[in-house]
């Protein structure tokens, strides 16, 4: 192996540089490159504070704000690039090039802080920025699936169980249980987000610092809620990453059970909607397929996060307090966890906007399959039959209807009253689907009244 890499700024402890295979290897920057704003934003509050309690000169103190500025602008400007740079990480990335820039004075900028707790406060302020953009996206999907609720809101489907037709419901029903999935898991990110928001810097390696620095200053600044309490904690916690990515594998999952719905309800056997050109593909070989591949890609974009998800944890679990170099590798899934939600819920949102919906064949699969059988029992319970003896008359109504291929409405009063003479005319406004959905009249069930109760309450 070659051994012809320079020597890191901070090599002077070894006689030789690091191989070039090792520095290949353990290079962090085309992953933690995208920290760049978040490492200068944290090195000019840490400088600020350095020079206010007089621990480096003041007039060091502005240089390096000014040198690290000019870097800022470099890097926006694509004057700067990350690409061929022979940086092991962002750190390195920034204190070579204000160095080149400024000279020996921009290492005074390290001073009171390490690594450890500069990698921990740059990827609190990438989640803090990150959750709040996944959380806006939450809502902007909550609200197409608003919209679709009340453009729908007559609209009738079968509800089901086991994946077979169970008791009809309004389409504006089933759009709102995932605004209410959605909402659990806005409410989620808000929670981590409370315990993303404390300021690392000022743990240094692990043990603190024996200069006397003003944590609150920084915190202040960077707009931190609080400042940590514990740093060997400080260095070693991986907690709000790992809760931050177990709260976007939730809202995966709950795309994944919309993909799923949307990929069965498009197919013809189904017909009960129609995905727009947009989020829709065509075949290499069959002209007439219109595949639904954007729920199909999201869905499967469920297993990508949970293996973010699962990266973390595991990476996590065995380490000793406190830093490890292991911990370099939680940047990438955490990364990707936020990028493949946040566009999953694009796609989502999309579909949902422009989604149509087939009312009428909806409404002919809901009353199908005697999904109203159950309004037929009750229909006996409300004449003071108990409900199991009303569960069997309806079941011998069942087999009935099964024998001789008809459904519920079909059979004319004498057969309903042949098989229980307490049947009258008002059975057959029971067993359609329109007074089956408006019957279930309790809090959050499927009535016309209560979906529009829901409905209002959700756009609050």
């Amino acid at each position: 192996m070659s051994n012809s890499a320079s020597k890191p700024l901070w090599s002077g402890r070894f006689d030789t540089a690091i191989d070039d295979a090792m520095l290949r290897f353990s290079t962090s920057l085309p992953i933690d490159c995208r920290l760049w704003r978040h490492d200068i934003s944290g090195s000019l509050a840490h400088v600020e504070m350095l020079g206010a309690c007089g621990i480096i000169p003041a007039e060091d103190a502005a240089q390096i704000a000014r040198g690290l500025e000019e870097l800022q602008g470099e890097i926006e400007r694509g004057e700067l690039r990350f690409e061929g740079a022979p940086d092991e990480d962002i750190h390195s990335f920034i204190e070579r090039n204000l160095t080149l820039k400024i000279g020996p004075v921009a290492g005074k900028l390290h001073t009171a802080r390490s690594r450890n707790d500069q990698i921990a406060l740059d990827v609190r302020l990438y989640l803090r920025e990150a959750i709040r953009a996944v959380q806006t996206e939450i809502r902007a999907t909550q609200t197409a699936f608003l919209e679709a609720a009340d453009a729908n809101f007559t609209a009738i489907l079968p509800g089901y169980t086991h994946l077979q037709r169970a008791q009809p419901v309004l389409l504006a029903h089933h759009l709102l249980a995932y605004f209410w999935m959605l909402q659990r898991d806005f409410e989620r990110l808000e929670s981590a987000f409370g315990r993303v928001d404390v300021l690392p810097l000022g743990a240094a390696a692990l043990a603190g610092t024996t200069f006397p620095i003003d944590r609150h200053r920084v915190a202040k600044t960077l707009g931190f809620a609080r400042v940590s309490e514990n740093s060997l904690d400080t260095v070693a916690d991986r907690d709000h990453m790992i809760e931050s990515v177990s709260a976007l594998s939730l809202v995966a999952l709950h795309l994944s059970r919309l993909g799923e719905e949307l990929v069965l309800w498009s197919a013809p056997e189904f017909g009960f909607c129609r995905l727009d050109d947009r989020y829709s593909t065509g075949s290499s070989i069959m002209p007439q397929k219109r595949n639904p591949d954007s729920m199909e890609i999201v869905r499967g974009k469920a297993a990508r996060v949970l293996g973010d998800f699962n990266a973390l944890w595991t990476l996590v679990k065995g380490l000793p307090l406190t830093y490890n170099r292991d911990l370099q590798e939680d940047k990438e899934p955490l990364f990707d966890a936020f990028d493949t939600v946040l566009a999953s819920l694009q796609i989502a949102r999309g579909v949902i906007e422009t989604t149509t919906f087939n009312h009428e064949k909806m409404k002919s699969v809901a009353g199908g399959g005697f999904a109203t059988a159950t309004d037929v029992a009750d229909y006996l319970v409300r004449k003071g039959v108990p409900f199991r003896e009303a569960h069997e008359i309806t079941g011998a109504v069942v087999r009935v209807c099964e024998k001789s291929g008809r459904e519920l409405w079909d059979l004319s009063l004498e057969e309903w009253k042949n098989l229980d003479a307490r049947f009258d005319e008002s059975v057959f406004e029971a067993v359609k689907v329109e007074g089956s959905v408006a019957g279930r009249n309790s809090y959050g069930g499927t009535s016309p009244t209560r979906v529009r109760e829901q409905l209002e309450l959700a756009k609050t």
